[in-house]
Formats: C-alpha cells, structure tokens, sequence
C-alpha cells in the first residue's frame, strides 16, 4: 500500500536502517527541506531534523537555530521550543500540515 504521494517505508518502520536513501526516502527529505520551519515559521530553506536516527520520514523542518541553535535550538537549550510549547511530535505534526495542507 502506498502511503503519502506514492512512497512508502521499506521495513515499515519509516524506512531503511542503512545510511543509504532510496528515491522515495531522498525526495521526501527534499520536500522537508523546501518547508518553513515548523517552530518558528522562518521561511525555508530549512534542515531535516530526524526525530530518531535512520527513520527518514519523521523529520521536521527546522531553521538553523530552532535545530542547531545553542540557545534556541532542539540540541541545544530548546528556547524557541519552550516559548512554542512544542515539542518533536508537534513540530513533526506541523511539517506534515505544511507538506500536505489542511483538510
């Protein structure tokens, strides 16, 4: 069964285990990185934060800062998190309205 657009995971886990992406896996992160950040809503180009480690379709669009920000970022002292009141799974629920629009 295809999910989202027409890719679906390979383990149904969210993708490989392996560094290497597939074509769906690849144009998905592309579109992420297309996105505002889904923190702040500073206009893209933004990262692709991986909410776990080799799952390629749970990452969340995020600005430098919101993502690598010592201050504001999720790696650092989360900030702009605390201010949003957000955390991973609002943001990834964000990042997918973004992608796939509103009912």
């Amino acid at each position: 069964m295809a999910l989202y657009g027409g890719f679906q995971p390979q383990n149904g886990q969210g993708g490989s285990m392996n560094n290497k992406l597939n074509t769906d896996e690849r144009r998905h992160i592309g579109r992420v990185k297309e996105l505002p950040c889904s923190v702040c809503g500073q206009e893209g180009p933004s990262d692709a934060h991986h909410i776990k480690q080799h799952r390629q379709f749970t990452v969340v669009a995020l600005c430098k800062s919101c993502h690598q920000g010592s201050f504001m970022g999720i790696h650092g002292q989360k900030r702009a998190w605390i201010i949003a009141k957000m955390d991973e799974l609002d943001a990834l629920n964000q990042t997918l309205t973004n992608l796939f629009g509103k009912d």
